[in-house]
């Protein structure tokens, strides 16, 4: 079969295409998240911290920390996971201390996104990129 510079370009042209709509599927996936959380509202930087480790060997258990004192409540998302919404950890008034630690299952090579309601009502986020050896959901 003989291929024209033409038919390579369509080929590589239609290949790169569908190799980026799972992203942009993932991406929507997230910004819905978020705005689920948030209601829509806009989220600023800083009074959080994500502990994430930079590389992960074994995507199955990638132990995860996220602190932020005043929050109501934190949710972490794994940017680049089927389902990005990981785990949403809820605080009370009891609550000695506005942290928590988990082991999270990554695809790959991935964002992690953490974004905490504060007591007065804003949301204020950071995010952490873990590169992945291994990847946990089903690769």
């Amino acid at each position: 079969m003989n291929f024209t510079r033409r038919d390579s370009l369509i080929l590589g042209a239609s290949a790169a295409a569908v190799a980026l709509l799972p992203l942009q599927a993932f991406a929507s996936g997230n910004n819905e998240a978020i705005a689920a959380f948030t209601g829509g509202a806009a989220t600023s930087e800083g009074g959080i911290d994500l502990t994430a480790p930079e590389i992960a060997e074994n995507g199955n258990t990638v132990p995860v920390a996220v602190s932020a004192p005043g929050a109501v409540s934190i949710i972490l998302l794994a940017a680049g996971n089927p389902t990005p919404g990981v785990c949403t950890f809820n605080f009370g008034p009891l609550s000695g201390s506005q942290s928590a630690s988990t082991r999270i299952r990554l695809a790959g090579t991935q964002e992690v996104i953490a974004i905490a309601k504060m007591a007065d009502g804003s949301f204020v986020q950071t995010s952490r990129i873990v590169k992945v050896t291994i990847g946990g959901c089903g690769g």
